[in-house]
């Protein structure tokens, strides 16, 4: 069937791509060599790292912060940049020991956990007004004879387990008092750009995430007039952004003291990316991802101001739900979300925002105050 031929060519294409990436990073896997061994309960080192402590990293957009400011050069360590994003090739990083850092969704962590790579989230980031800005919406296939989400009982629906897109669609059944059977779910990886779209364009899928700033005004505006459109998936969070590494990166004394000093700039890229968002568009989206202006500028706006909690405890109910929701619909095992995090990074990434947003011109308590005004349940 052209179904199957399609998906299995997009998963093909994925793996190489991600497996070329991996090469390229890691060259021959060779052992992690861990000296000592910090203990979780034990602090954070205060002392920079060693000399010849190196990390590899897969966060573009930080790393276009960092070069553009020249920040880049306050990093005591060495760093290795790494085109690896999304869920599926950063598990695939993790489990060649080709990276150390992954930017990602809340649902990667959790894969990585059930798929046996155990992690720890170091650093979040979420939105202060997620409810009115999503991260994604529910594109609808021309022909797919669907005019509200009561329609989805039947239908092929595009779906990753190992990413947000998966909980998005898993919650949005939940919430119409579907599961997982009612419909067809078509595994998919979300990384390949456009391939979602065209899937729904080309009638592999009925239904598929996809992202609410120009991938929805692409699609609409490319397949519109044959009928496509797009649906808001009912009100839940899903703009959990974090920072993760597996254990044994961290157990490494040389390297938690490197992913210290990441996280604090992180947070300070963080900050930058809200103070200058016509400057972080042109940056990136229109010089490295080959947006117009005017499509970038709509990209960073509709993503609303980003925010460095310090306080997890709406980060670890989200990431509780996503769990709960994906392990009963797919048969995982249940999974406490708080055992995923790193409580000892909790104040690295705040007092390094809260520093930069005091240099930008603002005033960290009155920040904080609107964060936790603006703050939603998961």
């Amino acid at each position: 069937m052209p179904s199957t031929r399609f998906g299995a060519a997009v998963i093909a294409s994925v793996a190489i791509t991600a497996a070329a990436a991996i090469a390229v990073i890691a060259g021959p896997r060779k052992a992690d060599v861990v000296v000592g061994g910090l203990s979780f309960d034990a602090p954070l080192p205060d002392r920079p790292p060693p000399a010849g402590t190196t990390l590899v990293i897969g966060d573009p957009t930080t790393q276009h912060v960092l070069e553009h400011t020249g920040w880049i050069r306050e990093l005591p360590f060495q760093v290795k940049w790494a085109k690896i994003t999304g869920g599926p090739a950063v598990t695939e990083a993790f489990h060649a020991k080709a990276l150390d850092v992954g930017s990602v969704a809340d649902m990667p962590p959790i894969h990585a956990t059930w798929v046996g790579i155990p992690i720890k989230i170091i650093a979040v980031r979420q939105r202060l007004d997620p409810l009115n800005h999503p991260i994604y919406e529910l594109g609808i296939g021309p022909h797919s004879g669907i005019r509200t989400l009561a329609d989805l009982r039947g239908k092929r629906i595009a779906f990753s387990p190992g990413q947000v897109q998966g909980e998005v669609v898993l919650r949005t059944l939940q919430a119409e008092g579907l599961t997982s059977k009612d419909v067809t779910l078509v595994e998919l990886p979300s990384t390949g750009g456009d391939l979602y779209t065209n899937a729904l364009a080309g009638g592999v899928v009925d239904v598929a995430p996809i992202g609410a700033g120009t991938q929805v005004k692409r699609y609409l505006e490319k397949y519109g007039g044959d009928g496509a459109q797009v649906l808001p998936h009912p009100p839940f969070r899903d703009d959990l952004g974090v920072l993760y590494v597996r254990q044994e990166t961290l157990r490494d004394p040389a390297k938690a003291a490197a992913l210290k000093a990441y996280v604090a700039l992180w947070a300070r890229a963080a900050e930058w990316m809200r103070a200058h968002p016509d400057e972080f568009a042109d940056l990136y989206y229109v010089k490295d991802q080959g947006l117009s202006q005017a499509d970038a500028r709509y990209v960073v706006s509709a993503g609303g101001e980003p925010d460095i909690p310090r306080d997890w405890t709406a980060a670890v109910g989200m990431e509780q739900t996503a769990a709960d929701v994906m392990a009963h619909q797919t048969g995982r095992r249940p999974l406490a979300a708080e055992s995923l995090f790193d409580r000892r990074f909790t104040s690295v990434a705040a007092d390094a925002a809260d520093a930069e947003w005091a240099k930008e011109g603002g005033a960290p308590a009155a920040h904080l105050a609107s964060a936790d005004a603006k703050r939603t349940s998961p």
